[in-house]
């Protein structure tokens, strides 16, 4: 029998984000605080208490749940997710830190299993059609010291989840008669087109039909409490005071991104003034190897562009698998040093290739940032949004998972 030799071997992390020739983003705390005060500085602004709700779905918009979760517990009233998993973390979290329970509300698709889990920890949940009276005798026969909060949705226009307004009188009377199991505290809808216009014609049609749908669910339910209503997501908070109701669901602007150019605008206009939202995520990458290559030389897959001069470049360790859109080839630029460095030829799946002929002085390694502020000169989510042919929103929720994401103040 031959001798079996065990050889340590040591940890060099979990997973291809802990290399140390890796790309990593930065989340500023205090950018974070700076925003959620921004919605706390609207909610007062007409004497009225509402709840300060914010969106974590998509990785906390691809932030990171498990940084961004603790930065804004103690911050805000309601942590909205789409993943039933998800809004368990929160529980989870409370409980490691002694910490009270906050209102989680699940917008997502819940099955009547994962309905049943939830209703034991106290997390609300969204009822959109009628197939949740599939989950009624689930619930009953689980035997719940309490009933499951819901939150019934109200399709005004959007097309998407809700009863629209000619099912809700026959799609909802289940929910009459499952109180036992089905306890409804709240009623919802969400804007099919506030962010991309600074006429607000179809929202303020929408908070009509939603008013419909409401006065007749508080008679149909004879609930003895309110129900908490809320529609306004980023832009109608910003820029429509009528829609806020009793609860905020800030999306994008929790992160400091703006909508869109046209809510800025509108902003102005409803609000006198253009609130200040700070970015609170920075992409930063080290190089790989930085070195002069002849004029001439292609450069990337495709040979896709050719260095008309002596070049030095920088090639970066990260790629379209981390998230950096392959539709910015040839268009995006990162900072090194304060300045501008345009991507040459393709983006590659693990690397990127950028001029610094005029950024670097020598060949000494570089951190590039792909995302965010250095010195005087930026780059927005925005701006590689535009370079890559999409939306921002798409450009941070496909940062990939497996990046570092590190807090700072």
């Amino acid at each position: 029998m031959g001798l079996i030799l065990e050889v340590a071997v040591e940890s060099i992390g979990g997973g291809p984000g802990d290399a140390v020739h890796a790309s990593w983003l930065e989340l500023s705390a205090s950018a974070l605080r700076h925003n959620v005060a921004v919605f706390r500085a609207l909610e007062g602004r007409e004497g009225t208490a509402r709840a300060v709700g914010v969106v974590l779905k998509g990785n906390a918009y691809g932030h990171g749940l498990a940084q961004v979760l603790p930065l804004v517990h103690g911050q805000v009233d309601v942590l909205y997710f789409i993943a039933p998993q998800d809004a368990l973390k929160v529980r989870e979290h409370e409980r490691a830190h002694g910490l009270p329970p906050k209102q989680v509300l699940v917008l997502g698709a819940v099955a009547p299993q994962e309905a049943v889990v939830l209703a034991r920890e106290g997390v609300d949940v969204v009822v959109a059609d009628r197939s949740w009276a599939d989950a009624v005798p689930v619930l009953r026969a689980a035997k719940l010291e309490r009933p499951l909060r819901v939150h019934v949705h109200i399709d005004t226009g959007l097309g998407r989840e809700g009863f629209t307004l000619d099912g809700l009188p026959r799609e909802s009377h289940f929910l009459v008669e499952a109180r036992d199991v089905l306890e409804v505290v709240g009623a919802l809808s969400h804007f099919a087109n506030t962010e991309d216009v600074t006429e607000q014609g179809y929202a303020l049609a929408q908070l009509d039909a939603f008013e419909t749908g409401l006065a007749f669910l508080e008679s149909q339910l004879k609930s003895a409490k309110p129900l908490q209503r809320h529609i306004a997501a980023s832009a109608a908070t910003l820029v429509l005071p009528k829609a806020r109701y009793e609860a905020l669901r800030v999306g994008i602007s929790l992160y400091g991104l703006w909508p869109s150019p046209e809510t800025r605008l509108s902003a102005r206009l409803v609000l006198g003034e253009v609130p200040v939202l700070k970015p609170v995520l920075t992409w930063k990458c080290r190089s790989q190897v930085v070195k002069w290559l002849p004029a001439g030389s292609y450069v990337g897959y495709g040979c896709t562009y050719r260095c008309p001069e002596p070049t030095r470049i920088a090639v970066l360790p990260v790629g379209y698998y981390d998230g950096y859109p392959r539709l910015a080839s040839g268009k995006a630029h990162v900072l090194v040093n304060g300045r501008r460095c345009p991507v040459l030829g393709r983006v590659m799946m693990n690397h990127l290739i950028v001029d610094v002929t005029r950024a670097a002085h020598d060949e000494r390694p570089v951190t590039a940032t792909l995302l965010g502020r250095d010195g005087e000169e930026s780059v927005s989510a925005e701006s590689l949004a535009g370079w890559a042919q999409t939306i921002h929103y798409e450009v941070v929720t496909r940062l990939g998972a497996h990046l570092k994401r590190v807090v700072v103040e």
